[in-house]
């Protein structure tokens, strides 16, 4: 069971993921988690992908799609994994395909986690954050006992820099324009299915479990 989760910043693929991970035994597998790994027991393809993020450049694809491959032949990887946060690019996507083709492989499902800017917009502007102890509410869904104050420590809560309105916006525009064409591009192969992430997570989880038949 071979997954790829898609859905904007906020939309909430990463905790989808994170289930589907735990009830199928599959690995949620991040390319942040793999570079960190490889750079860490430096490996060959982490010390090239360190190079170019010591420099302030971003991996090529075809380093990031090889970090990507190499993960898959570790054990845990032997019933399937859900990527999440890749592949961004059609690019990365055509790349992976091309890697998966010559060992006799390819994506089965791509979960899109559907849902419209101005909930994510309204989602994320929400939130506060202690940044002592970091602990994380929402001024509709959890908000603190006394307004601007944490429960666990009484820190002043703030608003992070990537959960303000305009940088919300500015990483959304960037997914519209480079990482939602990967809907298209996988529809294309049939393997993609929407769901509903306006929706109690609980509820997106079961529309996630009947799509994966199981």
């Amino acid at each position: 069971m071979k997954i790829i989760m898609l859905g904007a910043p906020g939309a909430g693929k990463g905790t989808q993921a994170k289930m589907i991970a735990a009830k199928y035994d599959i690995p949620h597998i991040s390319t942040g988690d793999i570079f960190r790994a490889n750079i860490k027991n430096g490996t060959e393809l982490g010390k090239k992908a360190k190079e170019y993020m010591d420099a302030g450049n971003l991996v090529p694809d075809e380093l990031v799609v090889d970090l990507v491959i190499d993960r898959f032949k570790d054990d845990d990887c032997a019933n399937g994994y859900v990527l999440d946060g890749f592949p961004r690019t059609i690019p990365q996507a055509e790349a992976l395909d091309a890697a998966l083709s010559k060992i006799g492989e390819s994506i089965d499902y791509v979960i899109d986690v559907d849902v419209p800017d101005a909930n994510i917009i309204k989602r994320m502007g929400g939130r506060r954050t202690c940044p002592s102890c970091d602990s994380i509410y929402h001024v509709d869904h959890m908000p603190p006992k006394v307004e601007g104050k944490c429960d666990k420590c009484g820190g002043d809560l703030i608003i992070r820099e990537d959960d303000k309105e305009e940088t919300v916006k500015n990483r959304l525009a960037v997914y519209h324009e480079q990482t939602q064409p990967l809907k298209d591009y996988y529809d294309k192969q049939g393997i993609v299915h929407s769901v509903d992430g306006t929706i109690d997570r609980k509820d997106v989880f079961a529309m996630i479990e009947k799509i994966l038949g199981e």
